[in-house]
């Protein structure tokens, strides 16, 4: 099986956002966090597989107070997305 990388976008609402990537990361895919004002990345958070509650807490409370220092952000998520291996060609001998 390989992994592949997919970004979700979506515009940042104060509280409402902190506990949409709460439910993104406990589905635990999430590699990235970027927080994108203008077009223009003002945060990056790595996520690693592992990392939970209180290693958690202090980025989404930076996440937090970037949404409500700035208008118009855009939070993208980047995400592993499994996927199975295509078929091989090779015929197994019996």
């Amino acid at each position: 099986m390989t992994n592949k990388t997919r970004w979700d976008s979506f515009k940042a609402d104060g509280d409402q956002m902190v506990e949409k990537l709460k439910a993104m990361i406990r589905e635990g895919n999430v590699r990235r966090v970027l927080v994108e004002h203008d077009h223009r990345t003002i945060a990056e958070f790595p996520l690693t597989a592992g990392v939970v509650g209180v290693l958690l807490a202090p980025a989404l409370a930076a996440i937090g107070v970037l949404i409500a220092m700035t208008e118009n952000c855009t939070i993208r998520v980047e995400r592993e997305q499994a996927q199975a291996d295509p078929p091989s060609d090779r015929v197994h001998a019996a």
